[in-house]
C-alpha cells in the first residue's frame, strides 16, 4: 500500500484548530510532511509547547491520518512558533487577493500584462502591489523605470524586513532590485523557493486589495513554491493567438487546475491579437492568426478578459518605464483598463462562488 501525501493533507483538513476554528492546513499548523513507507511524519505548529490542547490535537491528527491509512505509523512532532512568526511579514495578512499572471512560454508579453494589470487596478481605485517572480528574467524594473534602485531594509522586532520600491503609487519587489542588470541568475530549486518565500514573508507589504505576481513561463519550481507559500486567489493566463503558444498555455493552465493545486482561472488575456500600424489605426493584420485566446477560454471555462493589439507604443512604453495603461487616450491604454475592470469582476465572482484557495500542502 502506497501512502499519498495529498490524501494525508485532505485527511488533516478535518482536524480543526480549537482556537480559530480553522482546519490545520488553512491555519498553517502542519509543516514538513514526509512519507517513508508506512511512516508518516510532520510537524504540528503551536504557539507554545505547553499548549493546553496539545495532546488532543496530536490524537486527532493521528486518528485523521489512520482513518485514511489504518496501517500508517504516524509521528507528530510539536514545534512552537508565535503567531507573528507563522504569519510572516507584518501586514501581509492584510493582502486580500493574490493574482498570478502566468503563461506557457516566454515572449507572449506576460510581464507587460502583469505591469499594466497592476497599474490598471490601481487606476480603478484598488490598493495594488506587484511581485516580479520571474527570477531568471526580471524585466519589471525596466518596465517601471526603477533600474539601478535598491530597496531599503528596516528592523522590525529584531528581524530585517525589506521595504518595497514604489512606482506610480504601487509597491513593487523584484530580484532585479538586488542583482546587477548584467548578472546571470544561476539558482536551483531550494534557493529559488527561498527567494520567493522571502518576497512574501520578509517584505513590508502595506494593506492591499490585490497583489499581482508576474510568474516565469512554464510550470517549474517558482510556480509550485508560490502555491505552497500563499493562497492564490486566481490566475490570469496570457497567450498569443497562434497554435504553438496556445498548446503551451494549456499546459500551464492545467497545472493550476490540478486537484492538488486547485487555483481558479480568472480569465485569459490574448496579447498581440493583431497588428495595427501607427499611421493606419483602423487596420488590423492578424500576423499570429486568430482564435487562440478564445480556445483557451473554452479550455479553462473562464472568460476573455481582453485582447491587446501589437503596436509600437506598448514596446516603447515598456522600454522607457511608462506602461501603456497610463495613457488612457490611446487604444492600448483603454484595452489594459478594460482587462483590469474585467479582472475585478472575475475576482468578485470567484470570491462569491468559491471557497478561499488553500495553500498547497505538498512538500
Amino acid at each position: 500500500m502506497e501512502i499519498e501525501k495529498q490524501r494525508i493533507v485532505e485527511a488533516l483538513y478535518d482536524v480543526a484548530d480549537p482556537t480559530t476554528g480553522k482546519d490545520l492546513i488553512a491555519a498553517r499548523m502542519v509543516e514538513n510532511l514526509t512519507v517513508e513507507g508506512l511512516n508518516v511524519n510532520f510537524n504540528l505548529v503551536l504557539p507554545t509547547l505547553n499548549h493546553p490542547q496539545k495532546q488532543d490535537l496530536i490524537f486527532a491528527c493521528v486518528a485523521a491520518v489512520q482513518s485514511a491509512y489504518p496501517q500508517a505509523e504516524v509521528n507528530v512532532h510539536v514545534v512552537a512558533k508565535t503567531a507573528a512568526a507563522q504569519a510572516g511579514a507584518p501586514g501581509f495578512s492584510k493582502v486580500k487577493n493574490i493574482i498570478a499572471v502566468a503563461s506557457g512560454k516566454g515572449g507572449v508579453g506576460k510581464s507587460t500584462v502583469a505591469v499594466n494589470l497592476a497599474l490598471g487596478l490601481q487606476q480603478l481605485g484598488a490598493k495594488t502591489g506587484l511581485i516580479d517572480a520571474d527570477l531568471y528574467g526580471p524585466s519589471i524594473p525596466t518596465m517601471l523605470g526603477l533600474q539601478g534602485q535598491r530597496p531599503q531594509v528596516q528592523d522590525v522586532g529584531g528581524q530585517p524586513k525589506i521595504i518595497p520600491l514604489m512606482a506610480y503609487g504601487i509597491p513593487v519587489m523584484s530580484i532585479g532590485f538586488i542583482i546587477e542588470p548584467e548578472q546571470a541568475v544561476v539558482l536551483r530549486g531550494p534557493r529559488l523557493a527561498a527567494i520567493i518565500k522571502q518576497f512574501f514573508n520578509d517584505v513590508l507589504w502595506p494593506e492591499l486589495d490585490y497583489l499581482v505576481v508576474d510568474l516565469p513561463p512554464g510550470t517549474g519550481d517558482i510556480q509550485l513554491t508560490l502555491v505552497q507559500t500563499v493562497p492564490v486567489t486566481g490566475a490570469v493566463m496570457v497567450t498569443t493567438p497562434q497554435e504553438v503558444a496556445l498548446a503551451d498555455a494549456v499546459k500551464a493552465m492545467n497545472m493550476f487546475l490540478l486537484p492538488s493545486v486547485n487555483v481558479p482561472i480568472l480569465g485569459v488575456v490574448e496579447n498581440m491579437a493583431w497588428f495595427t500600424p501607427e499611421d493606419l489605426p483602423d487596420r488590423k493584420y492578424y500576423l499570429f492568426g486568430q482564435g487562440g485566446g478564445k480556445a483557451l477560454v473554452l479550455a479553462s471555462e473562464s472568460m476573455l478578459l481582453g485582447q491587446v493589439p501589437l503596436v509600437q507604443g506598448i514596446r516603447e512604453g515598456g522600454d522607457h518605464g511608462k506602461p501603456a495603461v497610463l495613457d488612457q487616450q490611446a487604444l492600448t491604454g483603454q484595452a489594459f483598463r478594460k482587462i483590469a475592470e474585467n479582472t475585478i469582476r472575475q475576482v468578485a465572482v470567484r470570491n462569491e462562488m468559491l471557497e478561499p484557495t488553500r495553500i498547497v500542502g505538498v512538500q
